[in-house]
Order: structure tokens, then sequence, then C-alpha cells
């Protein structure tokens, strides 16, 4: 019994849509919280640049044989770290530093592709991932990875939404925001390296975004849109996977239009459409 329990669960996983949809969900259900607090805190911008970071993740991986999944978390890790010093270092604003950052990175991890010739990679699935590919291992670096981040997350939830909402309010409450901002950074490089295979290079931000952004259109309170965030950021992967398979499109663009979509349909006023079924409701009694 056990041995036949074995080989139906091996070829479960041997199965790559069943794999896509493992590691999507997972990596949906992660996204969902820290995107809130991308859109809380108007890093939109900060998604963007770790992610051109994670070009020169990748030709590191290769470039050493190194696993790509760390080298992308560790490029995108010291590209965080170099924000928060360089904030502190100098006068130029965020969107100035970030762009900085980013720009940098991306025409280093260029330079780099282009003087070591003997690698070889797939641009369309860096740039767009192939969520398709992914295997076993893949999906337990989605999930277990993906644990810690959200209990990470917990655990620093209260000093960086106070920080979020008033910053010398939090640091006279002595909740140490800049502590948990400079974890919040940490964890969105963290993010970023596991779903790179998901939704690619240019995706990444968005997959980010637009659940959340959809999420605030649906919610009352801060936890509330970060349940309803991964909810969405659920739907979109299903719903972005049979689509993909059934018109034969690229799987990761075809999860964001998805999303988008679903963000879309979230600015009718669906919130004042129930008020008044219910006042009706009410009247007829």
């Amino acid at each position: 019994m056990e041995a036949l329990t074995n080989r139906i669960k091996q070829k479960m996983f041997d199965d790559f849509l069943f794999r896509a949809f493992i590691a999507g969900i997972g990596l949906a259900i992660i996204t969902g919280p820290l995107g809130c607090f991308i859109v809380w805190r108007r890093l939109s911008y900060f998604g963007d640049t770790l992610a051109h970071s994670a070009l020169l993740g990748v030709v590191i991986a290769y470039a050493l044989s190194f696993n790509i999944i760390l080298s992308v978390f560790i490029i995108s890790g010291l590209i965080s770290l170099s924000l928060l010093y360089l904030q502190k270092k100098t006068y130029l604003p965020n969107d100035a530093l970030l762009g900085l950052l980013a720009h940098s990175v991306l025409a280093i991890g260029l330079v780099l592709l282009g003087l070591l010739t003997f690698i070889r990679i797939d641009l369309m699935g860096l740039l767009f991932g192939d969520i398709l590919s992914v295997n076993f291992q893949d999906i337990l670096i989605i999930w277990i990875g993906g644990a810690f981040v959200l209990l990470i997350l917990i655990k620093i939830w209260k000093p960086l939404f106070a920080g979020t909402v008033n910053l010398d309010l939090a640091k006279a409450e002595g909740l140490n925001p800049e502590l948990a901002n400079a974890v919040f950074t940490i964890l969105i490089a963290a993010v970023i390296a596991i779903s790179i295979k998901i939704v690619g290079i240019l995706l990444i931000t968005g997959l980010l975004i637009l659940p959340a952004s959809a999420s605030r259109n649906l919610s009352s309170t801060p936890i509330q849109m970060a349940i309803i965030a991964s909810f969405v950021g659920l739907i979109s992967v299903v719903l972005g996977l049979f689509s993909s398979i059934t018109w034969n499109t690229a799987t990761g663009p075809t999860i964001l239009s998805v999303a988008l979509g679903i963000f879309v349909l979230t600015l009718f006023p669906w919130k004042k459409l129930l008020i008044s079924k219910k006042e009706i409701k009410l009247m007829d009694k």
C-alpha cells in the first residue's frame, strides 16, 4: 500500500501541469501580503530595481555553476542593503537612488554576459519566466522558503505597519521600524529569487503589485487586504495557467493579464451594490 502511495505521489509530481499549479499557488500566497506593503509604502520601483539585479545573479550563478535562486537572493539582498546604506549617506531622493542601482546592476549584468561567452541563457525564460518547467526542488524552495518569509513578515508586521503609517510615531513607541524595514527588503529579495523561474525578471513586480492593488479596492482593513491579495493572486495563477494552455500563450504574461482583468473588475462599485441589496432586503421585510 505504501509503495502504491509513493508511486501515485511520484506520478503526480512528474506531471508538469500539476507542479506548475502547486508552485504558482505557493507563490501567490507569499506575494499577496508582501505586495500590500509595497503598495502602502510606494515601493513599486524598488521591486523593479531588485528584479533588474536578478540578471546579474543569474549570470554569476551560471559562471560559477552555482544555485540560481541562492545567487539571485544574495545579489538582490546586497542591492537592498546598498539602498538602505545610500539613503543614510547621501541626500539623493529615493527615486534617484533606485534608478542608479537598477540601471547600474543591469548594466553590469549585461557586460558580464557579453564577456562570458561560454554562458548560454534562455533569455525569454529569464525575462518572462517558465512556470511549466518547475521541478520538485523548486516547489520545495517556494513552499518552505515562502513559509519562512510569511512567518518573519508576521513577526515584523506591527513595527513595519506602524512605520508605514507614521515613522516618527513608531520610533517614539519603541517599535524599531528601521530594523523591520531592513528585514522587509530582504524578504522582497527572497521572494524575487524564488519567483524568477515562474514569472521572470520583467514580470516579478507585477505579481507583487496587481493582486495587492485589486485587493485594495475590495478590503476595509490591512489584514483583510493581505488575505484578499493572496486569493486574487491564487485565482490569477489558476485561471492564467488554464488560459495559457488553452490558447498556447506565454504563461507568466497570461497570469498577470488575468490579474489585471481582476483589478479592472474591482474598479466597479461592488461595495455600494452590496449595500444597496441589503437595504432592499430590509425594506422588503
